[in-house]
């Protein structure tokens, strides 16, 4: 046989991190559906044509053709994107999609999640991935949407990340009307180039983006030093708005803004204390979102980039009836987990879902542990039977190794049933009907860990 190569990109989890992964989704779609929000799935392709319309370059989306196409019927797709179908980047396309095509059987505002597997075509490194899950949530409305929905939806990604085995995240927050407002104020009229600017101060540094504000913006150095010492504001709680206000901002647009983000940060900091900030730096999705914008940071991993971003969007889709607004956050899931995975963040109890292995003591006797068994697994207890009859030695060797912590005997000719527990040895009568494995064994428990040495491997 060929050596098997890996394809860079595609992650395949071993059992034990599996169940990382599907802690991770459990916990989005618990708390998500606390919160009244309905799981949808989107099929995997979308024409091409749609895949593109916001710009995104060819190499990124992945095609999808039929190996033994006719040649000719290959070519004619080619040259028409509406016939030829890729594989989705993201969910928010095939939301916008969906949407549309189910206005009249959906009712509004959509509360709506997804959890799904996305492909890229980019090239793979430290957390990113050519095929990984996505978790988003969104509430959708139509023609219109009230503002307190934008703080709804980030009191829920707080909720789902506060359960998640992660050290601490801050939620930094930001509103499109805030920014431009003041830029307005300052006499700025490409309130879009100074975003622009601003929005690679991360990567860049504040040197090089105010000659990005004197150059592209046309800003002054005046101009370009508040706008620079804007972006630097950073509070807990409202008192931004006073530091906005001493910059010089100023008028009704400010003050629109100021209080959005203020409604925003005093809802999620009563539903989860300590997460959230006003980050007046946040520029995200310039030409697609029109409020208050997120970004999520975990601390001491900030090398991960957001995990967890979003915000307020005006125009999700439209048609000749109705335009829908929309609020929604995104977590890169695969991402996240792997840097659980990677740094140690985050282990099973166990590699497998098995809380007890039936013992066999003989085929004849087989009956007797299948029986054991489903009465177990009806009461809620995971189990599998040995596969073979072998000696009960080798029986306990092979549930230590695949990690199961119980052991059963049943009773053969009148005798009573017992339970081992291979970890401490100890072994007692039991019923089948009434036995409990402690709490903390019956499932799987997913813990988080404090690795040593330095956090973030960047």
């Amino acid at each position: 046989m060929a050596k098997i190569a890996a394809l860079s990109g595609f992650p395949e989890w071993l059992p034990a991190e599996r169940l990382v992964e599907q802690h991770v989704i459990d916990v989005f779609r618990e708390v998500a559906e606390l919160h009244g929000f309905s799981g949808i799935e989107t099929r995997a392709v979308e024409p091409l044509d749609q895949l593109l319309r916001k710009g995104e370059i060819d190499k990124e989306v992945y095609v999808l053709r039929r190996l033994h196409a006719e040649e000719e019927d290959a070519d004619a797709a080619r040259e028409d994107r509406s016939r030829t179908l890729g594989l989705h980047f993201d969910l928010t396309v095939p939301l916008a999609r969906y949407v549309l095509e189910h206005q009249n059987d959906l009712v509004f505002p959509l509360r709506r999640f997804q959890i799904q597997k996305v492909w890229r075509g980019e090239r793979p490194q430290d957390g990113r991935f050519r095929e990984f899950y996505q978790a988003d949530l969104d509430v959708i409305g139509q023609d219109t949407l009230p503002g307190h929905i934008e703080a709804e939806v980030a009191t829920v990604m707080a909720e789902i990340l506060d359960r998640l085995p992660i050290p601490e995240f801050t939620i930094h927050a930001n509103t499109r009307r805030l920014s431009e407002g003041f830029f307005r104020s300052l006499g700025l009229e490409d309130q879009s180039a100074v975003l622009r600017s601003l929005d690679k101060l991360p990567k860049i540094g504040p040197d090089a983006v105010r000659e990005l504000l004197l150059g592209e913006a046309g800003a002054t150095p005046e101009q370009a030093q508040a706008c620079l010492d804007f972006a630097s504001i950073r509070t807990r709680d409202a008192s931004f708005a006073q530091q906005v206000r001493d910059l010089g901002g100023s008028g009704e647009m400010v003050e629109q803004g100021i209080a959005e983000l203020t409604a925003v940060l005093e809802r999620v900091e009563a539903a989860v204390p300590g997460v959230i900030m006003a980050d007046l730096s946040i520029a995200r999705g310039l030409d697609y979102y029109t409020g208050t914008v997120f970004e999520t940071f975990v601390t001491g991993h900030e090398s991960l980039g957001s995990v967890c971003s979003g915000g307020r969007y005006d125009a999700l889709a439209s048609d000749n009836r109705h335009t829908y607004p929309g609020v929604g956050l995104s977590i890169g899931l695969s991402r996240l987990v792997s840097r659980l995975l990677t740094a140690g963040l985050a282990t099973a109890s166990r590699p497998v879902p098995t809380c007890v292995l039936v013992s066999v003591a003989d085929e004849q006797h087989r009956h007797l542990s299948d029986a054991a068994a489903r009465a177990l697994r009806g009461r809620g207890i995971s189990c599998e039977v040995a596969p073979t009859a072998a000696k009960f030695g080798k029986q306990i060797r092979y549930a230590d190794r695949r990690g199961i912590p119980f052991l059963w005997f049943p009773g053969v000719d009148g005798a009573a049933d017992q339970v081992k527990d291979i970890r401490s040895g100890d072994q007692a009568d039991a019923d089948v009907e009434i036995w409990e494995p402690p709490v903390e064994d019956r499932t799987v428990q997913i813990r988080a860990t404090a690795p040593e040495g330095p956090a973030d491997p960047a």
